[in-house]
């Protein structure tokens, strides 16, 4: 006999219901197969390959094993490239827009409506800028001749060329300038979420700003922070416009991080399985900052 408080069998489920409602996600995950993996396994099985645009292995592509991955590892170059896209995604993603846009979204929670209105406006003209056109200003912002020295010289200051003798700063900071809005945006919809009533009572009790940003605000938030981290970092590690038209990677490889290399591998030295095998390498960093940030993501058990 069952006990007390025990329910009778569970309903099993009717295939015909369970199919009916799988159904209408078919052609999405049709699309996705074909859009999605589909080229993600093409360019996985390209990075073993030989494949070229000019020359023999252009007309005849053959299966070379690890032989690309081989020759990354013994190329300096490469580990440069990842050197400098690790500083790139910390600098600019992980740091400066989180940090940066977490800041503004508390200064605009506190500020009146005017203050706010033009904090935003100023913030989210850069993030709905076309990237190629965001690049150019930047570009034109750091440059010898650029904004950054006319208004340095103005002040009797003689400015650096920004893009030639600290290129990497530049870059970040064009990235920075460019994707705080969207961490802005997201911590202000966080913060709007945050209860007043425990902010109060944190408050009569005591604690002082930073004690209430660090034990209460930010806890409460945490969530909201490893989704944008995850977003800002996969966004980051894609950035290849914004560093190409301001730096083109150089002065020699300064600033070529793994998409600019693996752009040049492919199309200025002709070698497509040798740029397909670091695009391969990017696609699998990328995915590893995703499963950590999934993993944070996760809802605590006790």
């Amino acid at each position: 006999m069952r006990g007390k408080g025990q329910g009778g069998p569970r309903p099993r489920r009717h295939p015909l219901r369970a199919a009916g409602r799988t159904a209408p996600l078919v052609p999405a995950m049709i699309l996705l197969a074909v859009f999605l993996v589909g080229p993600v396994l093409a360019s996985f099985y390209g990075s073993f390959t030989n494949s070229a645009l000019t020359g023999a292995a252009a007309q005849q592509t053959q299966f070379v094993g690890f032989a690309n991955y081989a020759q990354l590892f013994r190329t300096p170059d490469f580990f440069k490239s990842v050197l400098l896209t690790v500083i790139f995604l910390l600098g600019s993603a992980v740091i400066g827009q989180n940090v940066l846009g977490l800041v503004l979204s508390l200064l605009m929670a506190r500020g009146d409506r005017v203050m706010r209105s033009i904090v935003g406006t100023f913030v989210v003209t850069a993030w709905v800028l076309p990237e190629i056109v965001a690049a150019f200003a930047a570009y034109a912002f750091f440059h010898a001749d650029g904004t950054l020295n006319e208004i340095l010289g103005a002040a009797g200051i003689h400015g650096p060329n920004g893009l030639y003798s600290l290129p990497m700063v530049a870059v970040i900071l064009a990235n920075i300038w460019r994707g705080t809005a969207f961490s802005m945006l997201v911590y202000s919809a966080a913060l709007a979420d945050v209860p007043d009533d425990v902010q109060e009572s944190a408050e009569m009790d005591g604690a002082g700003g930073a004690q209430r940003l660090f034990f209460i605000t930010l806890p409460l938030i945490r969530r909201s922070i490893s989704t944008n981290l995850m977003l800002t970092t996969l966004q980051t590690l894609s950035v290849f416009t914004l560093i190409f038209v301001m730096t083109g990677g150089g002065p020699g490889t300064d600033s070529s991080t793994l998409p600019i290399l693996a752009y040049q591998q492919a199309f200025k030295f002709s070698q497509l399985g040798l740029g397909t095998a670091i695009a391969t390498i990017l696609l699998v960093v990328g995915a590893v900052f995703s499963v950590i940030y999934l993993r944070a993501l996760k809802p605590e058990v006790d």
